[in-house]
């Protein structure tokens, strides 16, 4: 049922006016071929006027999520965390979203971005390719800010070419360097060879990205679903040698994570989880039952490695969502929040369902502005402590 939902629920809760758009063309058809005159075509009518109505309503919704990011971002960062944003770091001021930036839900963003495409992090063919995205006029020696894409997919489906465009295509325009990966799937490849490609792709992006324009030094990571798990396990576990076999001494150190629509613990061990979870893992992503192999369910769950030095998190979910419930996002926000020494944003988004940033929608849109405060605080905050750790150290030694 919440798959059915999902599937159902996504595009109209997302792109209530296209299909109200919809819905009244097909409603014109009707009433011009006389549908009207039957009662079972006045009462189709009544039920369509229904649905006008709650689309209307999603619509209201889609544009609350304005407030509720803004809420958050209070909350997490301090009521006057905009004017803390250096100005370099800053996004242009906002405008209202025009209609015509939500007509076409897909934008070519890829066609117009897409630099340089698979790219080989790893040994294991297309599963591990990346792509980078960034503007044509960006120098090769900008040393421009980078954001990792992790696509969702159940860790079982998906690619580099799905889902988070409007967010990497926010990011390439303002001068960053982004960049999607791909990650070998289960069940062909079982847990943990998720993480460990995931974790290779960041220690590629450290050693390469320079090469593209990018500063090794401010790395973002991000993703969905799944793809928001490993991101989050990825920024937790800088360095952990089970997960980095084979460059154990890599940096995998992230500065910041954005996961939305995470799932961030596959033990449900506070019951906020799906139910029937367990039997998917078991079945697909590991090789054991979870109560045959619990440490290993448990070291790939990021509420098991939360700990004050926790990176900046920004942690977006819907409220409609049906396959992640949303206390399970709650429950993972306030866990953290608790322990971190770095700031942790969680927004709820009214009405919003699983995957809400794959559509250049009023939502997304929304939410891609509002991490892009997000990361211009976080960028702020980590200049003035190099520039304070600059200060203390003092002047360098003069050479004679």
């Amino acid at each position: 049922m919440a798959n059915i939902a999902f599937r159902n629920g996504l595009t109209v809760s997302e792109l209530p006016m296209h299909s109200l758009a919809w819905q009244a063309l097909a409603t014109g058809g009707f009433v011009a071929s006389g549908a009207h005159r039957t009662r079972a075509g006045r009462a189709g009518l009544a039920l369509t006027a229904v649905s006008f109505c709650g689309l209307a309503g999603l619509s209201r919704a889609a544009g609350q999520a304005a407030e509720a990011l803004e809420q958050a971002l209070v909350e997490g960062l301090g009521a006057d965390y905009r004017a803390e944003m250096d100005r370099a770091f800053a996004p242009r001021e906002e405008a209202a979203i025009m209609r015509r930036q939500v007509v076409n839900p897909l934008p070519p963003l890829r066609r117009r971005y897409v630099q340089t495409r698979d790219v080989a992090y790893g040994e294991f063919g297309v599963r591990n390719h990346l792509d980078i995205w960034r503007r044509d006029d960006l120098p090769d020696d900008a040393r421009a800010p980078v954001i990792i894409q992790v696509h969702g997919g159940a860790w079982m489906s998906g690619s580099k070419e799905q889902q988070a465009v409007p967010l990497m295509g926010h990011f390439a325009e303002r001068g960053w360097v982004s960049v999607a990966v791909n990650y070998r799937l289960a069940p062909t490849d079982p847990w943990p060879a998720q993480i460990v490609d995931v974790k290779r792709a960041i220690a590629w992006v450290k050693e390469h990205v320079a090469e593209h324009g990018g500063d090794p030094e401010f790395v973002v990571i991000t993703g969905g679903s799944a793809g928001g798990h490993l991101a989050t396990l990825a920024a937790l576990t800088p360095g952990v040698s089970d997960f980095q076999p084979g460059f154990e001494d890599a940096d995998t150190r992230v500065q910041a994570v954005v996961p939305m629509y995470g799932v961030y613990d596959l033990t449900n061990r506070d019951n906020t989880g799906r139910s029937d979870m367990e039997d998917l893992l078991s079945r697909n992503l590991f090789e054991a039952p979870l109560d045959e192999a619990r440490e290993v369910w448990d070291r790939a769950s990021p509420m098991s490695w939360v700990a004050p030095d926790a990176p900046p998190f920004f942690i977006a979910h819907g409220a409609n969502d049906t396959l992640v419930p949303v206390a399970h996002a709650q429950s993972f926000a306030r866990l953290l929040a608790e322990v971190s020494e770095q700031p942790v944003v969680y927004a709820e988004l009214p009405c919003a369902q699983h995957g809400f940033d794959l559509f250049s929608s009023v939502r997304s849109l929304h939410t891609v502005r509002a991490v892009d405060r997000f990361l211009a605080v976080v960028r702020t905050r980590a200049a003035q402590r190099a520039s304070q750790r600059r200060a203390e150290r003092g002047p360098s030694p003069s050479v004679s």
